[in-house]
């Protein structure tokens, strides 16, 4: 996977270490993290909260990052907030003052991506584009959060063209958001975009986390 990676970022002249690879665990276990950890995988993302508490639990010994990446209900936040240490799937303000009120005291403050429907899909998960300013403005003034960037799942497509297309608008946006917040001090650096079948598409247009299940885990055998 990393030479995969490799060769996607040569492709277009990026160096392969400005894309960080996430390793989607969810419903494969805290011995098949611990394998990944042995071959050199630091950062792991999970879907579900309590089962992606546990896989901390048994692996505490060791030096990962996990990063939530699931849809999140504002009943689960509490675990994610006191848990994890990024999070790339909030996408609207309630969740985002939930994370920031439950985040413990003393801890680094939760790294935070916003989740843009930019396939405008009725029923996926994501802020529209419209309303994207608004929310990173709420989530730049809370404390116990830090704003990233952007990701997003765009709808699967075999076409790499509008794959691209669709990356590139994710881009434009973090590039707009940039402005519009250039006041604030930030450091907008993180688009997490780009999964196993459209990976090379995604770094093409400036990924710089691509989150991979499949292709290191090998295929699900459970929901």
């Amino acid at each position: 996977m990393r030479e995969r990676i490799a060769q996607a970022c040569a492709a277009t002249h990026r160096p392969a270490d400005s894309v960080r690879l996430l390793a989607a665990s969810k419903t494969f276990s805290a011995d098949r993290v611990r394998e990944a950890a042995a071959a050199g995988q630091h950062d792991f993302g999970e879907s579900y909260a309590q089962e992606g508490v546990e896989k901390i639990n048994a692996t505490r010994d060791l030096p990962l990052t996990w990063h939530f990446i699931g849809p999140i209900q504002s009943n689960k936040t509490r675990p994610i907030a006191e848990r994890f240490d990024w999070v790339h799937s909030v996408d609207r303000e309630k969740i985002a003052r939930r994370l920031s009120e439950q985040r413990p005291a003393g801890q680094e403050p939760l790294q935070t991506c916003i989740e843009v429907n930019i396939s405008g899909e009725a029923s996926k998960s994501g802020v529209a584009p419209a309303d994207l300013l608004a929310l990173a403005k709420s989530i730049a003034s809370l404390p116990g959060l830090r704003l990233r960037g952007l990701m997003a799942i765009p709808e699967p497509t075999d076409d790499m063209a509008l794959q691209r297309r669709r990356f590139a608008h994710l881009r434009e946006l973090l590039h707009q958001l940039k402005e519009a917040l250039a006041q604030e001090g930030l450091v907008l650096d993180t688009l997490s975009m780009g999964m196993s079948a459209d990976l090379e598409a995604a770094i093409a247009e400036g990924a710089t986390i691509v989150r991979v299940g499949t292709a290191i885990f090998g295929e699900r055998t459970k929901a």
